[in-house]
């Protein structure tokens, strides 16, 4: 059986991580006028859009689900989290799949993009954590912005947004469902 291979010593749980020459390699994505980021070492497919089977119940954030090679992926729209206004998908719409821990288990989502950008690289010594005012949405949701040119590109912090879901503190039907911001 394969080794996993350790963390780097800069590498705490929900921290960044960032390798030994302060770089980390990201695919960019769009959603709504935020450009965000998702370590490239996650991605496990890139898919057009699929026929999605909205699930009852669920919550508005992982309101649906696609099978795709027999599998079933839970859908989320990071709109719901970041309280952006929906919006209907273009043709440059893109699911990006994604494996992540979550509650102890390697589990598959497909984040729902307006367009992926590319894969980079980001250097540590342009990004910075989130500021405590001035963002439109919950800065637990976002572990660090780096600049890169002049785009700003958030990385957000997917456990955090996840288990918001399973926490009575977590977002709510209503504000999910209406898109305000939480």
């Amino acid at each position: 059986m394969p080794q996993s291979s350790p963390k780097p010593e800069n590498e705490v749980d929900g921290a960044t991580a960032w390798d030994a020459h302060g770089q980390l390699e990201v695919l960019t994505f769009e959603v709504g006028d935020e450009r965000l980021a998702v370590e490239a070492v996650t991605i496990r497919e890139i898919l057009d859009l699929l026929p999605e089977t909205p699930v009852p119940g669920a919550h508005a954030l992982v309101g649906s689900v696609i099978n795709f090679r027999g599998k079933i992926i839970p859908i989320a729209d990071l709109r719901i989290a970041f309280g952006m206004p929906l919006e209907e998908p273009t043709p440059d719409s893109r699911i990006v799949v994604i494996e992540i821990e979550l509650d102890g288990e390697e589990t598959q989502i497909g984040l729902r993009t307006d367009k992926v950008n590319e894969v980079t690289l980001l250097e540590r010594t342009t990004s910075a954590p989130p500021p405590v005012l001035g963002m439109r949405w919950r800065r637990t949701y976002a572990r660090e912005l780096a600049r890169q040119g002049e785009a700003v590109i958030v990385l957000p912090d997917l456990p955090a947004i996840f288990a918001s879901l399973s926490h009575p503190q977590g977002l709510s039907g209503g504000e999910a469902s209406m898109g305000h911001a939480v």
